[in-house]
């Protein structure tokens, strides 16, 4: 998905910086979505630093090497003697308790190694898991981006059929008066239906206008959910229909908490805070490290070397006694991970009952689309029949005038509901974490 979104982008980028694209497919708004996309930008930029952190963990394994230059100048009796003794200087002339005005540049290389930190891995093993969790926190935003994505898409091709059926309707308005007027030349009609055709026909031109409004939003809703500057406007091209679901409700709520990003995500960190709880106790034990040195001392110049020493050794450091605060530590990351451990299960709890309404609400759609159409049949043949009675002087204007008001309704209702069902099938998926998968090329 991730090869195929960038090909989509470097092919349509250019188009849109010289103005040659208006129109995208679904797959190509989604594309365009996930390269643009700032939130998602910055979901990235956190997986970096996420695996920076792990550098910087993988680091503390590596020896420190540190170079330091000093420079002092002192009268002190014990500085001072110590200064002339790492020169190579030292002499029993002159008054120890009084000693002359001593300088001293020193040159010093230090090595430390650590050979026993029970603490580097733990911050290692929690650096791998913030890189995972990074990872999983970068998929739901992409999900994230792509529903949102595929409904901005959706209003536009409802909002699209909703301006055809408005034209529709206006045709089918001026028909009707044209019937009105005919009539009423033939002096078999009456003049308060000319009237009544022309208000019919009037509101017609209003929803029309409205239809074509709502369009030109959905448009440039559209543009700024797949990352272009305010005020450009994108259409669509091809209009999307939700496939059929395959899967059961079962293996829908199965998958979604097993493959969910939100949910591993949250699992990770039920799992780093068991390992901040190992961290707590392993504060307990001691830590061991080698160490090595190299010095060099001047009396007149920096980086001098009028004598020069070396050092090697090791060090273990134990803490015996901190008035409670490991033990406290350990309470707090133990009282963090039971709560992690809290959350997940209301997250999942909650991840579970999302997919099964989400299952029944496209269900629900579902049959309610399937009544729609037909209604829309049944309101069709009753306009067909009511005009042909109208045109044989058996039914009144009002009459034909209800029936197409009651067929715009059964068609305005039948977009809607498709537009719903297309939706509610995104929002199925997107809630058992499977729409990028669902909608990849």
């Amino acid at each position: 998905m991730k090869t195929v979104s960038l090909l989509v982008c470097l092919c349509l980028v250019p188009r849109f910086a010289t103005g040659q694209v208006s129109a995208v497919s679904m797959n190509e708004a989604v594309a365009l979505a996930l390269a643009n996309n700032h939130l998602l930008k910055g979901a990235a930029l956190e997986k970096s630093a996420a695996d920076a952190g792990v550098a910087a963990g993988q680091a503390r394994y590596l020896p420190r090497v540190v170079l330091e230059e000093g420079a002092a100048y002192t009268n002190s009796p014990t500085r001072a003697f110590m200064m002339r003794l790492d020169e190579g200087r030292f002499t029993l002339a002159g008054d120890l308790n009084n000693p002359d005005n001593t300088g001293d540049f020193r040159t010093s290389l230090s090595v430390e190694q650590p050979l026993f930190d029970l603490r580097i891995a733990d911050g290692l093993t929690m650096a791998r898991i913030d890189r995972e969790r990074a990872g999983m926190t970068l998929q739901q935003r992409r999900e994230e981006i792509a529903f949102r994505t595929v409904t901005a898409y959706l209003a536009v091709q409802r909002a699209e059929a909703q301006l055809r059926l408005a034209t529709a309707a206006l045709d089918d308005a001026r028909e009707h008066q044209r019937l009105a007027l005919v009539r009423s030349g033939a002096g078999v009609g009456l003049r308060s239906d000319e009237l009544r055709a022309r208000t019919f026909v009037a509101e017609m031109e209003q929803q029309l206008i409205s239809a074509g409004n709502a369009l030109e939003i959905a448009r440039l809703r559209l543009a700024r959910t797949v990352g272009l500057t305010a005020g450009e406007r994108l259409d669509i091209k091809g209009e999307f229909r939700a496939p059929g679901q395959q899967r059961t409700r079962d293996d829908l709520v199965a998958g979604g908490l097993a493959g969910r990003p939100d949910l591993q995500g949250m699992a990770k960190g039920v799992e780093q805070a068991s390992i901040s709880v190992d961290a707590a106790g392993h504060a307990y034990w001691p830590t061991v490290h080698a160490m090595a040195g190299y010095q060099m001392n001047d009396r007149d110049i920096p980086f001098g070397n009028d004598n020069d020493s070396w050092i090697v050794g090791a060090i273990m450091r134990w803490n015996l006694f901190d008035g409670g605060l490991r033990s406290s530590d350990r309470e707090k990351a133990a009282a963090m991970k039971s709560a992690a451990e809290e959350y997940l299960r209301e997250q999942r709890d909650e991840a579970s009952l999302q997919i099964v309404e989400s299952y029944l609400h496209r269900e629900e759609i579902g049959k309610r689309l399937e009544v729609a159409r037909h209604a829309q049949v049944e309101a069709e043949e009753g306009v067909r029949l009511v005009k042909r009675r109208y045109e044989n002087s058996i039914s009144l204007l009002v009459e034909l005038l209800d029936a197409q008001t009651t067929l715009n309704r059964a068609r305005t209702d039948v977009a809607s509901q498709e537009a719903d069902y297309a939706v509610a099938w995104a929002k199925l998926q997107f809630d058992a974490g499977t729409l990028l998968k669902e909608i990849a090329p």
